[in-house]
């Protein structure tokens, strides 16, 4: 029987994005909409191509973070300086559905290829702006990074130990937080597209994405004038919820909901703690957090990852080991939930990445290709415009291409 999934088109099928961006933020969201069907064409500029080629650990000259962050996607080099180029751009720009971008903002309006001047041009497209603090405000003119969108989004004050100074959460998520608001900011205005026949833009800034997270952060503090500290392991205002240490390494406990706490204490040998009516209900918990803590604590001292693991599973008490990656990557789950994909290097070097988030059960996303060559695409693409052999030429000797 053939497989239904199969049968069907991609949600993205038919739709082309044209990506003007560098690094993260606007890759990662290309990235999203290429593994469900989109098109992808990625510009870069001629001769380096995207800096994330070279970032992190090499093989063979390329970043292997590159073999995620551009799958699915065609690589073109244009050098978006050259007026010649702009105007190129402007016609492949009416080929195209959605434009992604995360120049500083004025960049591509000083070439002619700003949000106005393709909107007039293309009334049905969507772009997708990214940059560090928005295309307006009086912030809008500085440069800004995903560390940075961490600190003013109010991230970095909360990462680290009390009284130690802030630190990174490990990974640049300031960004990839701001790809995700950049995918569903597309959805919805190619969903709007549908119904009013118009495109419109979506204009992401790196700190609101990461403010956006926050969580109670801004009413605690207008309401109750709290401002939230560092706690380290432990959730500010939940309890008991923190890393506890076992004797091989630290488990993650969860314990915080009132049956959830009940469970717990019966199965770590405390009904006392259970039964004291003013330990009932998170506020209690919360003023005696330090007296919880330090009985979990010294129960799981006693004990090996699994062994406590296996009373707390029992118990169905939400819990689990603190993965480094090698722990992800020989972890059955992730291979049963197709989310450690094997993905050989061009080399047939043996490589691994991660799999498609979110999952959908009729028109899954998928890898179609591997990350491309830088320019390996251009001649396809600039033949399919109509530009002719010999301009293409010249533009090749020129370093335009």
């Amino acid at each position: 029987m053939p497989d239904p999934k199969a049968a069907q088109p991609k949600p993205l099928s038919g739709i082309r994005v044209l990506e003007m961006g560098q690094l993260i933020a606007g890759p990662f969201a290309a990235k999203i909409l290429g593994e469900f069907g989109a098109e992808v064409i990625k510009i870069e500029p001629p001769g380096q191509g995207d800096p994330l080629r070279n970032w992190r650990l090499l093989h063979q000259g390329t970043s292997v973070w590159w073999q995620v962050q551009s799958r699915n996607k065609k690589s073109v080099t244009l050098d978006l300086r050259q007026p010649e180029i702009q105007d190129l751009v402007r016609r492949l720009v009416g080929e195209c559905d959605v434009v992604v971008e995360n120049f500083k903002p004025g960049t591509l309006e000083s070439w002619g290829l700003g949000w106005e001047a393709l909107h007039e041009l293309y009334p049905r497209l969507v772009m997708l702006r990214v940059s560090g603090y928005g295309q307006t405000g009086p912030y809008r003119d500085r440069p800004g990074f995903g560390v940075v969108a961490e600190a003013m989004g109010g991230l970095r004050y909360l990462s680290g130990e009390p009284g130690r100074p802030p630190v990174r959460v490990g990974v640049s998520i300031g960004d990839s937080l701001s790809a995700l608001h950049g995918v569903i900011g597309v959805l919805l205005a190619l969903r709007s597209r549908d119904q009013q026949g118009v495109g419109q833009m979506v204009d992401v800034a790196l700190y609101e994405s990461v403010f956006n997270m926050m969580e109670s952060l801004l009413p605690e503090y207008a309401v109750f004038g709290e401002i939230r500290q560092p706690a380290g392991s432990s959730l500010p205002g939940i309890a008991p919820t923190s890393a506890y240490a076992c004797q091989d390494g630290y488990v993650l406990i969860a314990g915080n909901g009132d049956s959830i706490f009940q469970r717990l204490m019966r199965a770590i040998g405390r009904e006392d703690l259970g039964a004291d009516p003013a330990l009932a209900h998170n506020p209690g918990r919360v003023a005696q957090v330090a007296r919880l803590d330090a009985a979990i604590g010294e129960w799981a001292a006693g004990r090996t990852q699994d062994q406590a693991l296996d009373v707390l599973n029992a118990a169905r008490i939400p819990a689990g080991r603190i993965y480094n990656v090698a722990d992800i990557a020989a972890d059955p789950h992730y291979r049963a939930r197709g989310m450690i994909l094997d993905q050989p290097l061009a080399d047939g070097t043996p490589c691994q990445v991660p799999g498609i988030v979110p999952k959908l059960s009729a028109t899954p996303g998928g890898i179609e290709r591997q990350a491309p060559d830088l320019g390996q695409d251009t001649r396809d693409v600039l033949d399919e415009l109509g530009v002719d052999a010999e301009i293409q030429a010249r533009w090749r000797a020129l370093g335009y291409i």
